[in-house]
């Protein structure tokens, strides 16, 4: 990180000590939520003191808890991702329709966008669990392993996409998951010549998914919706015939109304 930050602050324009404080925020996850001072540098790349430096206004400014010996973030930080879902009118458009596609499939839909080398939930109607990983909104996935991603993956130039190829782990998460390079570029032509794609238990064993991407008025796509079922319940054949034109209509819907 600290390599990388480097490299940037040449730029003119880029403010060093604002992408500092902002890993020290990534600092904390699922597996790290509550952290030392040294386990944030550490994490971080950052000398202690700056480390220090950073907590020390992020728990002045409330994004931050301590007990003096470990610090954890603050329900305030969500303040942060909410100003990014109220800014986005494609959050608050999509779900009825999301909402619509779960009642008449009568399974769970999403809408996701890319992130760097991952999907990002920013709308979810759950109809029932059918993962072990719990989905909500905020949530990342690889990019290149699930359904959502693999459509916006395909929309890419054959650069762009061998550019995030290169840079994204690809790790095996099933004995089915693709990880070879030149199969997932294959899988990405053809969910450009389907217009939709299905991913079968790459992600998690059991798990069957297939979506299809949202254009905005322009054309341009902007993002993916799906719908996730249970491979032992639905047939891939089913996906196709009976909640892929569900996810369709959704999409051309949105379409119609969705800002350039």
């Amino acid at each position: 990180m600290t390599e990388d930050l480097s490299s940037l602050s040449e730029m003119k324009d880029f403010v060093t000590s604002l992408a500092r404080g902002l890993t020290v925020i990534q600092a904390f996850d699922k597996e790290n939520g509550r952290l030392t001072l040294t386990d944030v540098a550490k994490r971080t790349s950052l000398s202690r003191a700056t480390a220090r430096r950073f907590l020390f206004t992020l728990h002045a400014l409330g994004y931050v808890e301590s007990d003096s010996k470990l610090f954890w973030l603050s329900p305030k930080i969500l303040e942060l991702g909410y100003s990014y879902l109220a800014s986005q009118p494609i959050v608050d458009t999509v779900q009825p329709f999301i909402e619509r596609v779960s009642h008449e499939t009568g399974e769970s839909c999403s809408v996701s966008v890319m992130d760097g080398f991952d999907v990002v939930y920013i709308a979810r109607f759950l109809t029932h669990h059918i993962m072990s990983v719990t989905l909500n909104v905020g949530t990342r996935l690889p990019a290149f392993v699930t359904s959502m991603g693999r459509v916006l993956l395909a929309s890419k130039s054959d650069q762009e996409i061998d550019e995030i190829l290169k840079n994204t782990q690809l790790k095996k998460y099933t004995e089915f998951t693709l990880i070879d390079r030149d199969q997932i570029k294959d899988s990405l032509k053809q969910v450009h010549t389907d217009g939709y794609s299905i991913v079968c238990q790459e992600l998690e064993l059991g798990l069957r998914s297939v979506a299809v991407p949202i254009r905005n008025s322009r054309g341009q796509i902007v993002a993916a919706i799906n719908v996730g079922t249970q491979a032992a319940r639905i047939s891939e054949e089913e996906l196709i015939e009976r909640i892929l034109p569900s996810l369709q209509k959704a999409a051309r819907d949105i379409q119609d109304i969705l800002p350039s």
